[in-house]
Formats: structure tokens, sequence, C-alpha cells
């Protein structure tokens, strides 16, 4: 039986589907391992710019009353070498959106673990600032793609109800990232030579092999292979991701609903760049959503959060807290330790009520943090409010928009050009984490802007700015497929969307849903 002329019978995707089994866990598990790359390539740095080796051989001297080692990376050093990575990875997120249409989400996610690796061969073999930021530069491209494309990937293949959850495995995965990055800086902070910065650096050849190996054995998209029209492979790809056989009247089901879904969707528009910005502002349009989608990670990004990964150690070193170093392992152990609690609340409570509640909770904390180191001139009380707080913060961004925000941009969009808008809405990301990442070090830095502990100020102020956007903007996507999301986006609005129900399917609306005698018939004969 070909691709082409495969019929597809089904009843009620309300009311039948698969069963959620371990296997889709294990499958959307080990996808989202992509964030290890994202968060270790993220966190390392940071830690690799406070060591004395390095400060020493590629930095200026200066005073010990300036830094305690006598050298220092300058600003435009630190913000070139941290910046340098996003902008690769905004490129990269934007090709990987275009690939993955073209070639398919696993291929793209294994050349770009390829491409990955060879930036940090890059890296590892640099002996000056040139060489790192060459190397960033070109892991960047990497780390952009597999980030893009493993959102879209575990998306596309997780049941809707415990979608939510499985996605917040990648915002996990990031968060362990950190955390092995800067247990493995602090480990290696003491070296005298250049295996100080190397050893971190190289074990990221680990990350990238495990992810690409891995996915040789796992099943592409079945959404993908629907685009491609070829039905029979969709058909297995559900078949293996959800564990039943595909005559069983649930995977009909979802199978003819995400066929009809792209054929009413493909009727409308088709799957350009150009057509992710038509529509005008209609709820449903494809221009509304890449600019939620889009907002929503510039959004993420203005928490603040990069800035204590990024800049963590080399900040901690200037408001004088002792063992910089470890309290940066601290942040990442509390980021790692309390990300979990988000499986649970992103399904209980949802995405848009975790995303209200988080922007409360972290403009909250980012004032008493900046109030406080205003009002305490001595430093002492300040710096142990920045570190109380500072964790407070860092626990309420990753139970909310930590994984909230990437749950979302996997959600909103239709499948003609859900790619192209997930790739949009993570390259959205990456740029404005390079922004941050550059003009960090100028504002924050005592040579230049001085703020300190007042750049909390900032962070806060758009926090504020965050709550008003997503509840304007951002709709309630809990337990719906991602077709019935289409079907909210047509019929309410944001702020009403959480009281949704589907009354119908597409496989209804577009006259591809048999009656239960015609799916019978149709199972026997398969």
């Amino acid at each position: 039986m070909s691709d082409s002329k495969h019929v597809v019978g089904t009843t009620d995707l309300n009311h039948i589907e698969a069963p959620v089994t371990w296997r889709a866990y294990l499958i959307c598990g080990f996808a989202s391992f992509g964030g290890i790359l994202f968060g270790y390539d993220s966190g390392y740095i940071s830690g690799v710019l406070g060591m004395d080796y390095v400060k020493r051989e590629m930095g200026n001297a200066v005073s010990t009353d300036v830094d305690p080692s006598g050298f220092i990376l300058a600003s435009w050093q630190k913000s070139l070498i941290t910046s340098i990575l996003s902008a690769g990875t905004f490129f990269g997120a934007l090709l990987g959106g275009e690939i993955s249409e073209r070639i398919g989400r696993r291929t793209t996610i294994m050349i770009s673990c390829l491409i990955y690796s060879i930036g940090v061969a890059v890296q590892t073999g640099s002996i000056n600032v040139g060489g790192l930021v060459a190397g960033r530069l070109i892991a960047g491209f990497g780390v952009g793609g597999v980030s893009a494309t493993v959102i879209l990937y575990v998306s596309e293949i997780s049941p809707r109800k415990v979608r939510g959850l499985l996605v917040s495995g990648y915002q996990w995965a990031i968060t362990i990232g950190l955390l092995v990055s800067s247990g493995v800086d602090q480990g290696t902070k003491d070296r005298d030579d250049r295996s100080s910065y190397r050893i971190p650096i190289a074990i990221q050849f680990i990350w990238a092999f495990i992810l690409s190996a891995g996915l040789f054995v796992l099943p592409e998209s079945p959404r993908y292979y629907v685009k491609r029209d070829r039905l029979e492979s969709a058909l297995k790809s559900l078949e293996r991701v959800r564990g039943q056989k595909a005559t069983t009247p649930g995977i009909q089901a979802e199978l003819a609903e995400i066929k009809a879904n792209y054929e009413y969707e493909r009727q409308i528009a088709s799957n350009s760049w150009l057509d992710c910005f038509r529509g005008g502002f209609a709820p449903r349009s494809n221009l509304r959503r890449v600019i939620a989608g889009t907002s929503l990670q510039m959004f993420q990004q203005w928490t603040g959060i990069n800035f204590i990964f990024y800049y963590g150690t080399t900040f901690f070193q200037q408001v004088g807290i002792s063992n910089a170093f470890l309290m940066s392992v601290i942040m990442n152990v509390v980021n790692v330790a309390t990300t979990p609690a988000s499986f649970y609340m992103i399904e209980r409570f949802g995405r848009r009520t975790l995303l209200l509640w988080g922007a409360v909770i972290m403009c909250v904390c980012e004032f008493i943090v900046a109030i406080v180191g205003v009002a305490d001139t001595s430093g002492h009380a300040a710096n142990i409010c920045l570190i109380v707080f500072t964790c407070f913060y860092i626990a309420g961004f990753a139970t909310t928009w930590g994984p909230a925000a990437w749950v979302v941009i996997g959600e909103i969009y239709p499948l003609p050009i859900r790619a192209k808008g997930v790739a949009l809405a993570t390259a959205s990301n990456w740029l404005w984490n390079c922004v941050i990442a550059v003009i960090t070090p100028y504002i924050v830095d005592k040579d230049r802007g001085n703020l300190g502990v007042k750049v909390f100020f900032v962070w806060g102020s758009a926090l504020f700015l965050c709550y008003v956007f997503v509840y304007f903007f951002i709709p309630e996507t809990k337990g719906l497929s991602l077709e019935q999301v289409d079907k909210m986006l047509e019929e309410t609005t944001p702020r009403t969307s959480a009281k949704w129900k589907p009354s119908d399917t597409f496989a209804q609306t577009m006259g591809m849903a048999n009656n239960d005698k015609e799916d019978s018939a149709h199972q026997e004969k398969v």
C-alpha cells in the first residue's frame, strides 16, 4: 500500500486516543538531552572568564585593588567571548528551522551536533581570545540548530496529556548542563596551565556524541512525515512513539487529526517564510502567533536569568562575595533541584498561570535585592540578601518561565509553519540573549556603568512588562492536542482560553472521520 493512497479511519479524537506509555517518556526524555548542550555551553564560560590563568594569559594587568589576581579581562573581551555564542545560535536556529523541514527533525539535530563538535574542537585548541571567539561562534550554529529542533521534535511526538511535562524536560536538561559546567569549572579553576579551561571545553564532545548516537535509533516525527505526504511512515512513527499497534483506534484517530489539520491549514496558506507573517492580528493568524512566540522568548531573556549564569562568577567577585565559584555552583544546584517541580505544575495549573505568577514572584525578588543593595552601604547585609533572594528568584524562574516559555512555543504554531515558527522564536531567544550578553559588562562593571547590584532594578522592571505581555497575548494550551490548539485560537482569546473545550475535530470538519462501523471495517482490512 503506497503512502499516497493510505486512508485513515477514525472516531472522535477527543474521546479515543492512545494511552501514555513508558516509551513516550523514554524517547522524549532522551531527545531533551539536547538541553545539556545548550546549558553546558552557556554555563562553562562564566567560570572560565573568572579563572586566574585565563585572566593572566588573555587579559590585562591591573592593580590588586581592582582584582586580587592582578589581571582582568576587559569588558569588551568578556562581552565578545560570551555573546558570540548567541550570535551563532541566532543563525543556527533559523537554519535549523529550514533544514528540519527538508530533511527531518532527527537528521537536523545530528548535523547540528557535528557542527557543535567542530566549534568545540576550535575552542579546545585555542590559546587566545580570538580562538575562543571563533570556536564559540561555530559551536553556536550547532547549539542553535539543536535548541530549535529539539523543542519542535519533542512537542510533535509527545502525547497531549503530558506534553508540557515532557517539553519541560528540555529545560531541566539545560539546568543540568549549567550545573555540570559550574562543577567542572570549580574543579579546574586552580590549575595553572591551559588545562584549566581546556578540560571544561573538551567535555562538550561527550554531550554531542551521546545525543547524535542515540538519535540514530529514535523515530522521526509523524507530523514531519504527514507534511511530506508519507502517511505509512507517519503511521509507523506513531506506532513506535505511542507503543501501540497501528490498527488501534487511538493511533488511527491521531493520524487522521494530524492529516486533516494539515490539509485545513494548507488550504489557508502555504509553508513559506513569508506565510509566517501573514494574517494580520486576527486571534489565530500566523503573524500574531509569531509575535507571541518571539516576544515570549525575548521576555524570557529579559527576566535577567542569564546574567546570573553568564556573569555570575565575575559579578559575585565584584560585589565582594568570597568563593564566587562556589556561589555559582549553589545557584546552579537550586536551578536543577527546583525545575522538576514544573513537571507537575505545568500540567496541573497550566502554562499561562505559571507565566503570570512567575513574573510576579521574580519581580518581587529582584526589587528586594536591588533595594537592599542600595540601602546597605556596608555591603554585608546586601550580600546576604543577594544570595538568598537570588536563590528564590532562580527557583521562581526554574518552575515557571524556564520551562513554560519553551512549552508554549512548541504548541502555538500550525503544522505548515511550525518548524519555522519555533525557529523564529528560538532565534529571538538567542538574539536577546546576545544583546544582554553584550551590554551587561558595560552597565555592570566598575570601570563602565558601575550599576553593580542596581542592575536588578532593570530586570525587575522588565518582569513587570513580562506580566502585562502574558496577560494580553499568551493563551492557555494545557491538555490540548496541537491540532486542538489551532481550534482554540480560532474560537477564543488569551484571557478566556482556559475555559475553552473542544467540540469537534479537524478530521470531522474536513470530512475525514468515518463512523464507528466504517472505522472497524477499515481496521479489519488493515
